[in-house]
């Protein structure tokens, strides 16, 4: 049965839910970028096509009506189909015009992935590659969501809904400027380190939850924070200009260590090693461009080397 001429636009249906999950319209006009006016009337246009008021308007603000409740609860499968449908033109287009979408945690975006894209990419007239930047976390969002094809994540612990494929190690080791006490003797034990406040990358990033999941199979609590920071490369600053250490990726400090920017601390009992891993959705299989990437992968970082 086709639908109604007059059938509601998605983005209303969309905005209607937005307005019952945030509590006011205007919460519900910032998230969808759009203007307040222009909220109002997309939701007067709304009400116009369903014959239903939708929005209780009072100088205080306006509140979803019940009837407003029921149809924004009966949009959540339509708008959440609709999603999946642009997500999925969106990987046909890409695929079609040649592009691969990857999302990668800092380590392996900064640190390992260039010279495999580099390697990737020769001989591949017309086809291209984009890469998102972003936590361990945030990866397997996009990646679950359908708006990359590919992920690279370095954290500890991936969905059952993710496939994966081991591409790589990594191992994190505790850091120090060259003038903090810890660099003379190169070595701590563990009590003290627990103890001390560490500059950490975010809540979310593959690095701490490594950190955290050792320490807590150690019988330790969560490291205490000196500093929160979103990127290695604040994470390194800060431990070269500051008085705290901090547990990092062995390949973002080669160059510190060589150079005696940052001196490596033993600390005793305490061994943090990881996999670097390729995810795609277990659902389905993974385009034709991301497939040959991890084919190449395969071959260049085959299991026993790993």
């Amino acid at each position: 049965m086709p639908l109604p001429p007059d059938f509601p636009e998605l983005a209303a249906l969309d905005l209607l839910r937005s307005v019952v999950q945030l509590g006011s319209l205007s919460r519900a006009a910032d998230a969808h970028g759009i203007t307040q006016p222009s909220a109002s009337s997309r939701i007067r246009t709304l009400e116009r096509q369903l014959g239903l008021v939708v929005l209780d308007r009072s100088p205080t603000g306006s509140r979803p009506t019940p009837d407003g409740q029921l149809v924004a609860e009966w949009a959540d499968d339509l708008v959440r189909s609709a999603d999946s449908l642009a997500r999925g033109v969106a990987a046909l287009q890409a695929e079609q015009h040649g592009l691969l979408r990857l999302a990668a945690s800092y380590t392996i975006a900064e640190y390992v992935l260039p010279p495999w894209l580099d390697e990737f990419l020769v001989g591949r007239t017309g086809e291209s590659v984009t890469l998102d930047v972003t936590n361990s976390r945030a990866v397997i969002d996009r990646v679950e969501s359908g708006a990359v094809d590919l992920g690279f994540v370095e954290s500890p612990i991936v969905p059952p809904s993710m496939a994966e494929q081991t591409v790589g190690n990594d191992e994190l080791i505790t850091v120090v400027a060259a003038r903090h006490p810890w660099a003379n003797t190169r070595e701590v034990d563990l009590a003290t380190f627990a103890s001390t406040p560490l500059v950490l990358r975010e809540r979310g990033s593959g690095t701490r939850d490594a950190l955290d999941q050792e320490l807590a199979a150690l019988g330790h609590d969560a490291p205490r924070s000196a500093l929160d920071l979103g990127s290695l490369s604040a994470v390194r600053i800060a431990v070269i200009n500051g008085a705290s250490p901090a547990v990092i990726s062995k390949l973002a400090v080669a160059d510190d260590l060589a150079n005696g920017r940052l001196v490596a601390v033993k600390v005793s009992g305490l061994s943090v090693k990881r996999q670097l891993r390729a995810i795609w959705p277990r659902r389905g299989e993974p385009p034709r461009l991301a497939k040959a990437l991890l084919a190449m992968l395969q071959q260049a970082h085959p299991p026993g080397e790993r």
